[in-house]
């Protein structure tokens, strides 16, 4: 009987140590599983380290980081926000005032749009668009890119689904900034030797119009109902307000302080305010819609210059490049809340948000 006893606290042993010694395997096939993304990130470009930060906006922590290629700097989704659209260059960055001649050549088999996956985080292909593009914005359908080449000043249209080129326009030198209107009709690219931005009807895909609007412009944005555009000229300091129906320069807002080079725009949902952030100032200034005058700013970073806020417009993200850093800024308050360490040189930023938008009443 003490034989059988102990035969059988042997055999109980070995099983519990067989269960035992599988428990890291368990574990660790576990913590492979990868995570689902966040209900509402944030994605950052970082043009010098050549990747992607994404950012849980829940917890402000990096999620995960994305090797894309070279000199990632423009930011969008697809319309059905599965993809992340980011545009890649191999012109070899260039400081204001550097001699071009010093540079080394460009690598254009690294200029396109980079395409990732949004769910699993991860780079699918390049999309050819041109020549060294900046910025870009979609057709509203998403079939369509209207990419900004900066170093032959056109813009490129590009049918996504064949990644063949339609068409390319002269919009004038350095183009950069690109937007939509809401209705998707016309299509705005700002030029920056020029001080203007050109007009294109994605009816035809044709140049329609050319509205000077101040000096090195960079950012255009529209308010929701598309009844004005905003546009940053950055050596004005001013933003530029366009009357969109009559295509023309309505008014421009001054932003005060010496220095003060506004860059990005970023429009509340609701449309009542803007915000722009302004390169080395510094800053971002909130400016209400209904009066067109600043209402406020915040000290956000070191050049924040792509910024973004989220859908429920309770807060902005700014892209601070030389500090390699994001601003996490309340949007009512005009306060930062928190800074999450990027990769380097941030430049652009797009929200992605899976979580419905509950509207206040009115």
């Amino acid at each position: 009987m003490k034989i059988i006893l102990k035969l059988f606290a042997l055999f109980t042993f070995a099983l519990a140590f067989q269960a035992c010694s599988k428990a890291p395997d368990v574990q660790q096939q576990t913590s492979q599983r990868p995570r689902p993304t966040p209900a509402t990130a944030v994605y950052v470009t970082n043009e010098a380290s050549g990747n992607l930060t994404v950012i849980d906006a829940e917890t402000n922590q990096v999620f995960a980081t994305v090797p894309l290629g070279k000199r990632p700097r423009g930011i969008h989704l697809s319309p059905d926000g599965k993809l992340v659209y980011v545009a890649l260059s191999g012109s070899p960055i260039a400081p204001p005032g550097v001699d071009e001649d010093t540079l080394p050549p460009p690598d254009k088999s690294a200029d396109g749009i980079g395409v990732v996956d949004a769910a699993q985080n991860a780079f699918l292909k390049l999309m050819p668009v041109g020549s060294d593009p900046e910025e870009f914005t979609l057709s509203l359908d998403g079939s369509k890119f209207y990419v900004a080449n900066e170093d032959v000043g056109v813009a490129s249209i590009v049918n996504v689904a064949s990644g063949q080129i339609i068409k390319s326009l002269p919009v004038g030198d350095e183009p950069e900034g690109v937007g939509i209107t809401p209705d998707g009709k016309f299509v705005y690219v700002t030029s920056e030797d020029d001080s203007s931005v050109a007009l294109i009807d994605t009816a035809t895909d044709n140049l329609v119009k050319t509205i000077k609007v101040g000096r090195r412009p960079r950012a255009v944005a529209f308010l929701p109902d598309g009844s004005r555009a905003y546009v940053t000229a950055e050596n004005d300091g001013t933003v530029a307000v366009i009357d969109t129906a009559k295509k023309s320069l309505l008014k421009t807002i001054k932003l005060e302080g010496e220095g003060v080079k506004p860059m990005g725009i970023a429009v509340a949902p609701d449309g009542r305010k803007i915000y722009v952030s302004t390169g080395r100032f510094g800053k971002v200034f909130a400016i209400d819609t209904a009066t067109e005058k600043v209402i406020g700013s915040v000290e956000v970073g070191t050049r924040p210059w792509g910024i973004a806020i989220t859908p429920d417009g309770k807060t902005l993200y700014t892209a601070n490049g030389p500090s390699n850093d994001v601003s996490v800024v309340d949007a009512e308050t005009l306060q930062v809340k928190a800074k999450v360490k990027v990769g380097d040189r941030p430049w652009g930023i797009v929200i992605r948000s899976t979580q419905p938008v509950v509207k206040p009443l009115p």
